[in-house]
């Protein structure tokens, strides 16, 4: 099986509107967060080449999530992601999202993601889009 990643930091404020009416983090946000943490890793700009150059893009498969503690509202969090390639087709992505101060994640996700082309079949992973940063 293959080493993950070193860790990727991405930070994010946790604000009003991202919250349920108790000042708790709604749970569907963090599939958010998570994402906007991965396409930190790759580049936004790689992605958009991949798309309009290759017709390649990027499908979640699987996500499995775990809470651990609620997230509040005026937090700023750090989401720590690492990642592996899964055979020729997947990568396999550890995100937890860390509160100030925590000694645990309060949340963790693991996600696996598919690559497919613009008529959604599957494709190999693009050689190198996952070189270490």
């Amino acid at each position: 099986m293959p080493t993950m990643s070193k860790t990727y930091h991405h930070s994010v404020q946790i604000y009003y509107e991202d919250t349920d009416h108790s000042g708790v983090v709604y749970h569907p946000n963090f599939l958010k967060y998570f994402e906007r943490a991965r396409e930190h890793v790759i580049d936004s700009q790689t992605l958009a080449q991949l798309w309009t150059e290759k017709g390649l893009g990027f499908a979640v498969y699987k996500a499995n999530l775990v809470f651990q503690d609620g997230v509040e509202f005026a937090e700023v969090c750090d989401i720590r992601t690492t990642y592996r390639l899964d055979g020729k087709y997947k990568s396999v992505w550890r995100q937890e999202v860390w509160r100030p101060g925590a000694t645990k994640p309060a949340v963790i996700g693991d996600i696996e993601m598919v690559c497919l082309d613009n008529e959604k079949r599957l494709q190999p992973m693009p050689e190198n889009l996952l070189k270490e940063r």
